[in-house]
C-alpha cells in the first residue's frame, strides 16, 4: 500500500494489454476535436436529463456531473475474479441477512458482537421472524471496489439498501457508442445494456407467495425533488413497469393495490427508493408522506415483496463491514476472494489508540456517514482539522472507523493539458434472485481534481464509461 499509484494503462512506458486499443485512439485526438466531443457529450446529458447527484449525496440535482470520455477497461480474466468475488460477497451478505432476523447463529457462535447487530439503528425489528420470498433481503447490492495493483482490489463498502448511479452506467455507454462508434467495432466489449431486463428478471423471480400470474413490478419514489429522480423514472421507462409515489399505492385487506385510469390494479414487487423509515407510516415514521399506511402488514402476510426489504441495511453498516470476511467463511465455508480494507474500529480500546496516535496517516470515517461527508482525510488536513476530529472521536469513539489511505490506481483522463492519469474507483451492480447475476461493467467514478482521492460527485468527482473486454 505503498505511494506509487498503480496506473490502470501503462505499465512503465508498455501500454497495458486490455488498452492496447485506446493507445492510438487518444494520442491522434486533436485538442479541438477532443473539446467538441466533450460539448457534444455535455448536451447529450442535458438533452436526457441526467443531472443528479450520484450516490444519493444530495447536493444541486439540476448540476451537470462531468463526464469522461477515456474509457475505463479490464481484461475478461480481471472482471472474471471480480465476479466471483462480488456474488460471493452478496451471497454471504444475504445469508447474514436471513440469519438475523432469524436465529441469529453467528451471534451465537460469538463471530460478531450482538450489540453491532441488535442495537444497529438499521436493524429493523418489524423483520424479525419473516423470511422474505426465496430468502433475499438485499436484491441490488452495490460493492465500492478500489484497485492498487495488478491483482490487489479492496472492498471499500458494501450497499445492500438502494445503490444508486445505475443509470449513469448505462447512459455512460450510450453516449460512448454515439460519439465513437468505430471504438465499438474495433474492441470486443460486453455489453451492459441488457441491466433493465436483468433487473426485472431478478424482481419477478421473488414474487410473494400470493402472487397470481405474471408478477406487477412497480418501482417506488419519493418523488421528483429527490436527487436520483431521473434514475427512477429512467429504470422504469427501461423496464416498462409503473413508477409510483407513495399517494399512487393503497393497502386493501392484506394485498397492496395500485391507482390506475381503469381502477385498482394489485401490486406484487415494489423496487423502492426511499429509507425504511419513510416506507409505512403505521410501522415506522408516523409522519412520513412518502409511505404506503399498511404496507408492513401485507409485506408480512406475503403478499407483496418489497426490494430490497426492510431492514437490509444493517449489512451495509460501516463497523459491520469489518466482519464480511468473517460472513464469507461462517456461511459459506470459503476464503474471501475479494479483500476489505484493513480497518480500525474506534470503539476498541485497542484500535482507538492506534487511530488518536496516527490521525494525520489515516482516513475516518462515521459508521453511519455517506457520500464523503462526516469523514476526515488525515494527509490532507490541516492541525486544525485533525484536532478537532480528533475531539470528535474522544466523545464518541464507538461511532467512528479508520482506514489507512489506499493508493487508489489511476486511469488515464482527459484534462485541460491533453490526457493525464486520475484516481478511480468502481461500483459493479450485483443482482440477488433466483440467480445471482452481473452485467460486466459498473460504475467508475473519477477524482478530477490532480492528486485527490475523493471521488464523490459532491467533492467534484466525475464519472467514464467501463469496459470489460469480451471472451
Amino acid at each position: 500500500m505503498g505511494n506509487a499509484y498503480f496506473n490502470e494503462m501503462y505499465d512503465g512506458s508498455e501500454v497495458r494489454v486490455p488498452y492496447e486499443g485506446l493507445s492510438g485512439w487518444a494520442d491522434g485526438m486533436p485538442a479541438e476535436f477532443r473539446s467538441l466531443k466533450q460539448t457534444e457529450a455535455e448536451a447529450l446529458f442535458r438533452r436526457i436529463g441526467i443531472t443528479f447527484a450520484v450516490y444519493g449525496e444530495g447536493g444541486d440535482p439540476d448540476r451537470l456531473i462531468p463526464f469522461d470520455m477515456f474509457p475505463r477497461v479490464f481484461a475478461a480474466d480481471e472482471w472474471r475474479k471480480l465476479e466471483r468475488g462480488i456474488k460471493q460477497r452478496a451471497r454471504a451478505l444475504n445469508a447474514f441477512l436471513l440469519d438475523v432476523y432469524g436465529r441469529g447463529e453467528i451471534v451465537k457462535a460469538g463471530q460478531i458482537p450482538s450489540r453491532l447487530v441488535y442495537r444497529n439503528e438499521a436493524f429493523e425489528h418489524a423483520a424479525v421472524g419473516f423470511k422474505p420470498p426465496r430468502g433475499v433481503y438485499s436484491h441490488i447490492v452495490g460493492i465500492d471496489l478500489v484497485r492498487t495493483g495488478p491483482d490487489e482490489f479492496y472492498v471499500l463498502e458494501d450497499n445492500c439498501r438502494t445503490p444508486s448511479g445505475v443509470s449513469y452506467m448505462l447512459e455512460n455507454r450510450e453516449i460512448m457508442m454515439r460519439m465513437f462508434p468505430q471504438l465499438f467495432q474495433e474492441n470486443r466489449i460486453a455489453p451492459v445494456e441488457g441491466y433493465p431486463q436483468l433487473l426485472k428478471r431478478t424482481l419477478a423471480s421473488v414474487a410473494p407467495d400470493k402472487c397470481e400470474g405474471e408478477p406487477t413490478i412497480a418501482i417506488l419514489t419519493p418523488g421528483h425533488f429527490n436527487s436520483a429522480y431521473y434514475e427512477h423514472s429512467f429504470l422504469a421507462d427501461m423496464m416498462g413497469v409503473e413508477l409510483v409515489e407513495g399517494q399512487d399505492l393503497f393497502a386493501s385487506g392484506d394485498f397492496i393495490y395500485m391507482r390506475t385510469t381503469e381502477g385498482p390494479k394489485r401490486v406484487d414487487v415494489i423496487y423502492r427508493r426511499i429509507d425504511d423509515a419513510f416506507i409505512d407510516p403505521l410501522c415506522f415514521r408516523p409522519d412520513s408522506m412518502l409511505g404506503i399506511p399498511g404496507l408492513m402488514n401485507a409485506y408480512r402476510s406475503g403478499a407483496i415483496t418489497i426490494a430490497s426489504a426492510p431492514g437490509a441495511g444493517v449489512a451495509d453498516d460501516k463497523a459491520i463491514y469489518t466482519f464480511v470476511p468473517d460472513m464469507i467463511r461462517f456461511y459459506l465455508g470459503e476464503e474471501p476472494i475479494l479483500n476489505n480494507v484493513p480497518t480500525w474500529q474506534c470503539g476498541k480500546k485497542d484500535d482507538l489508540k492506534y487511530v488518536l496516535d496516527n490521525l494525520p496517516e489515516l482516513v475516518v470515517k462515521e459508521v453511519h456517514g455517506s457520500g464523503g461527508y462526516g469523514m476526515l482525510v488525515g494527509p490532507k488536513s490541516t492541525k486544525a482539522q485533525i484536532e478537532t476530529f480528533r475531539a470528535k472521536i474522544e466523545e464518541d469513539p464507538g461511532n467512528y472507523i479508520a482506514q489507512p489511505t489506499l493508493s487508489l490506481s489511476t486511469c488515464p483522463t482527459f484534462v485541460e493539458e491533453g490526457v493525464a492519469p486520475r484516481h478511480v474507483d468502481l461500483r459493479p451492480y450485483c443482482l440477488v434472485g433466483e440467480r445471482i447475476e452481473l452485467v460486466p461493467g459498473g460504475l467508475t467514478r473519477v477524482a478530477l481534481t490532480e492528486g485527490s482521492l475523493v471521488v464523490n460527485s459532491s467533492q467534484g468527482g466525475g464519472v467514464k464509461d467501463t469496459w470489460v473486454m469480451a471472451e
